[in-house]
């Protein structure tokens, strides 16, 4: 068996996505698992692939809020 060794960019990202999805959980007082259903279900973690580099400079409390509204945009509830 091949063993794939991950680029130091795609390690960033999957740090990243893990973190933040975490901290949507704790701001919006979901679970992990429900955060992410929420997200997928709603275009948050195609936003967050798309536009991770842009968001993970930024202080997480605004790439928070900046994922919920994309997902309000795309019918997420309040």
């Amino acid at each position: 068996m091949e063993t794939k060794v991950l680029d130091e960019n795609t390690k960033n990202k999957i740090a990243f996505v893990t973190f933040i999805i975490e901290k949507f959980a704790s701001s919006y007082k979901m679970d992990r698992q429900g955060a992410y259903l929420y997200l997928k279900k709603y275009g948050g973690i195609d936003y967050i692939f798309k536009c991770w580099w842009a968001l993970h400079i930024d202080n997480p409390y605004w790439a928070v809020r900046d994922i919920y509204k994309v997902c309000l945009k795309n019918g997420g509830v309040r």
